[in-house]
């Protein structure tokens, strides 16, 4: 039997053919390759524990040994200037002083609270015989009560049965009215008859003497109070008169 040659188309043909199956082998080649190496790639070795049951404790050791040294200098200058206000206000609770009650005349004679006005009820009243002047007498006034009180004017004195009282000499009213604190005294001089002989008109001799007191803005201060006179009594007569109320004793028998 005899072969026949093969036609020039059909070694064309045969030619494709086998290129084409190498290309494929060689893709799949190539294929292969990479799933090896990305497969190997996600694979990690795992480290195996060091002998001795050491777990995992680091016994190395090292050191460090360094200088640092630096120098630096800074030089700066500046200006400022700067402007404030502030206000303020506040309030807070004040402790008013406590009040202190009011003076009395027991413990403050000189408050104004406490002074009254010297009368019967409050002083006593003495009558004494003196030699100069003559035919003077000195009335004596002591306050006896537990506050101040106030002589105001002169006295209006009583002789007896007598309807007036005596006049005032005018020249002996003081610069202030006087005060008595308790147990202070003040001093009042009367001239009993005209003269040194004696010889005013009317003249008597009277035993009895009863001292009347004024007040403020009256002639009616309160109660009188009697003095007593010598057992003879004394000779008075129409001349008779009255200083006003004086501080000291000589300033009463000045007149």
């Amino acid at each position: 039997m005899s072969i026949a040659a093969p036609t020039r188309s059909r070694v064309r043909l045969l030619t494709a053919a086998a290129t084409v199956a190498l290309a494929a082998l060689s893709l799949t080649a190539c294929n292969n390759g990479d799933r090896v190496r990305d497969e190997g790639a996600s694979q990690q070795p795992s480290k195996s524990a060091p002998a001795g049951g050491d777990s995992g404790k680091d016994t190395s050791a090292g050191s460090t040994t360094g200088d640092n040294t630096g120098t630096g200098t800074d030089t700066g200058t500046g200006t400022g200037t700067g402007t404030g206000s502030g206000n303020g206000t506040g309030s807070g609770a004040t402790t008013k002083p406590k009040p202190q009650p009011a003076s009395t005349g027991k413990n403050n004679p000189t408050a104004a609270t406490s002074r009254v006005t010297c009368n019967g009820s409050t002083v006593k009243v003495t009558a004494q015989s003196v030699s100069r002047p003559v035919n003077h007498m000195l009335l004596t006034v002591t306050n006896t009560g537990s506050k101040r009180c106030d002589l105001y004017g002169y006295p209006a004195l009583r002789f007896g049965e007598a309807q007036s009282v005596p006049p005032v000499i005018d020249d002996s009213q003081p610069q202030a009215v006087v005060s008595l604190s308790p147990g202070q005294s003040a001093y009042a001089g009367v001239a009993l008859s005209g003269g040194d002989d004696g010889g005013g008109a009317n003249g008597r001799t009277e035993k009895t003497l009863e001292v009347f007191f004024q007040g403020r803005n009256t002639n009616d201060g309160g109660p009188g109070a009697k003095a007593a006179l010598p057992a003879k009594g004394v000779y008075v007569d129409d001349s008779l008169k009255v200083t006003y109320w004086q501080q000291s004793m000589s300033d009463a028998l000045t007149w």
